[in-house]
């Protein structure tokens, strides 16, 4: 695993920890930091809700990258409040090919010991009929 990597697992570290919001909401029991093309690290946590609401921590970190105007985004990894390394879930993979189609070309931690491209998580990939 690169120094990259090893920073970001850092930065996920220090904002995962599962805190009860209300008796309807937990947060951050996944955190997300994520590396851009313009070398800026972005955060995110995850937000539970006793309903099908709710956001990843991916989603987030992504909204705050966009909020600061990027959308590029070279390395990203997601970090459980247990210590596990997540792999992100099929609706944060689309998020991040669709933000940015340079986003196929990012790298994702998904062990460890394993780096995956957006484009091999992606094999079969949602394509409007106005792409095609």
């Amino acid at each position: 695993m690169n120094s990259d990597f090893n920073q970001l697992i850092k930065e996920a570290k220090k904002i995962a920890e599962k805190r009860k919001l209300s008796e309807y909401a937990t947060c951050g029991h996944t955190s997300c930091a994520l590396l851009t093309k313009k070398g800026n690290i972005f955060t995110g946590i995850s937000l539970e809700l006793k309903c099908i609401l709710g956001n990843c921590a991916e989603h987030a970190a992504i909204s705050e990258m966009i909020k600061n105007g990027e959308t590029e985004i070279d390395k990203i990894v997601a970090y459980s409040s247990k210590g596990e390394i997540y792999t992100p879930c099929g609706k944060c993979r689309e998020i991040i090919r669709m933000v940015d189609n340079r986003n196929l070309k990012t790298q994702i931690l998904v062990k460890e010991d394993k780096i995956l491209t957006l484009q091999e998580l992606l094999p079969e990939m949602f394509i409007s009929k106005k792409n095609k």
